[in-house]
């Protein structure tokens, strides 16, 4: 395991930045997706009702200032309970996992899905590679994302990682001007065609939305928003990056993991995606 940082300050610098992205949103969007979150047991739980990507429904950042309990679980899943939440994932790091974990999800029915890898890299490392790169990226320039930039900077999140334009642009631009968060924009012939942010907590940096349009891809655009929030941070005084992607299934290549191993990133450790559903016929 990566011991850069704590597992506990991983998790915290994720369940932060999801838990002000989602609760900072304008409250007419958030009533139209049925967004509702809590702070529960030293984590965040976060209920999109009406999300049919099933992204946004997530629960994390447990077992940093407690224990992980049946009786916590059972509190999560009975807010997802409360809110009708058709779907949701719990994310908790391995070495926050009780020895009971397969019992207690067996009760809640809960089961085991995709897995992330958790990556960690020093600010000052990340940003040495970045410099010692001996090609620039082809015709592509990155920048903060000004105001008047938001709205077009979210339609091509959304795009980019294959969502659906309606609310979760209007969702991901509301971030770009929120405090705390430091949006980026890969540029390529006038327009914006990639996008990354970045949220700080404590002397941590929560990489977030990392993604470039297909056209645009394979010129260096993510490794461009990596440096480019990685010099950010380094401003802003944070000593450590955090970020999450996919693990790589046999025969497959995850482009985002190499970019960031290339740049200094160390993988911390896997984590799986452990999916819940209520039962059938549950009101």
């Amino acid at each position: 395991m990566n011991t850069l940082v704590h597992p506990s300050v991983a998790e915290q610098s994720e369940a932060e930045a999801l838990f002000r992205f989602e609760t900072g949103a304008p409250e007419s969007l958030r009533a139209a997706m049925g967004m509702n979150a809590a702070r529960i047991g030293g984590g965040v739980v976060l209920s999109v009702r009406n999300d049919p990507t099933r992204f946004w429904s997530k629960a994390l950042g447990f077992g940093t200032t407690g224990p992980v309990t049946a009786e916590l679980i059972r509190e999560v899943c009975d807010f997802y309970r409360a809110e009708r939440t058709p779907y949701a994932v719990l994310q908790i790091a391995p070495a926050f996992l009780p020895e009971d974990w397969d019992a207690i999800r067996a009760r809640e029915g809960i089961t085991a899905g995709s897995s992330w890898v958790k990556l960690v890299g020093t600010t000052q490392d990340v940003i040495a590679r970045a410099d010692a790169l001996e090609t620039a990226p082809a015709g592509i320039t990155v920048t903060p994302v000004e105001p008047q930039h938001a709205a077009e900077w979210g339609t091509v999140l959304v795009r980019a990682f294959g969502m659906p334009e309606e609310h979760y642009a209007e969702l991901s631009a509301s971030s770009a001007t929120q405090p705390g968060w430091h949006a980026f924009a890969v540029w390529l012939d006038g327009e914006i065609v990639g996008t990354g942010t970045m949220h700080v907590h404590g002397d941590t940096a929560q990489l977030f939305a990392g993604a470039v349009l297909p056209h645009a891809r394979n010129r260096g655009g993510q490794t461009a928003l990596l440096a480019a929030r990685a010099r950010a941070a380094r401003d802003l005084g944070c000593r450590f990056l955090i970020a999450e992607t996919g693990t790589e299934d046999p025969g497959t290549r995850n482009p985002s993991l190499h970019n960031m191993l290339r740049l200094g990133f160390e993988v911390a450790y896997e984590r799986p995606n452990w999916s819940w559903q209520p039962a059938p016929g549950a009101a």
